[in-house]
């Protein structure tokens, strides 16, 4: 089984190619390790809806370009209650093992474009790079020090190198 990218556009500003980040997405992970069965969503949304979600989950005010909620608890066994774990008392067939759901990732295409022109690149690559921050927070890497932030900023660079222009 292998990693499923589920991916949505729920804006109108800036077109989208999903079938495209999705396969940035999916070779991200895979690349970082996540082989086996996972699931991820990647979600492109407006402004509105993106300052929203940040006012709401981070309390700041004001869009931003990219949010990751990874979901923590995927230690949860599998099966029904009371009997977790097994697939019910006439099966002799194993219960198949549930995906391991890896978490969110939402990029607002309106503000990776005006950042992009800030940061001297088009909005292909803003969009690209964000697809790639997201996707390796939800994984636990973290900019909150100098240290972190270099190894996360060195990881992203790696990987849109090797996947960015071919995915």
């Amino acid at each position: 089984m292998a990693v499923d990218v589920h991916v949505a556009d729920e804006q109108s500003d800036h077109p989208v190619e999903l079938p495209r980040w999705s396969a940035l997405a999916t070779a991200v992970l895979e690349a970082e390790g996540i082989t086996s069965h996972a699931e991820v969503s990647l979600l492109f949304v407006d402004e509105d809806t993106i300052a929203s979600l940040n006012e709401r989950f981070l309390g700041r005010s004001g869009p931003t370009d990219v949010l990751a909620f990874p979901i923590d608890d995927e230690d949860e066994p599998a099966g029904r209650t009371p009997d977790r774990g097994t697939p019910g008392p006439l099966s002799t067939e194993p219960e198949p093992e549930p995906p391991r759901l890896v978490g969110d990732v939402v990029v607002c295409p309106a503000v990776a474009t005006r950042n992009a022109a800030d940061h001297g690149v088009d909005a292909d690559d803003e969009v690209a790079l964000l697809v790639v921050h997201g996707i390796l927070h939800l994984l636990g890497m973290d900019h909150e020090d100098d240290e972190e932030a270099e190894r996360m900023e060195r990881r992203e660079r790696e990987l849109l190198a090797r996947f960015h222009r071919s995915a």
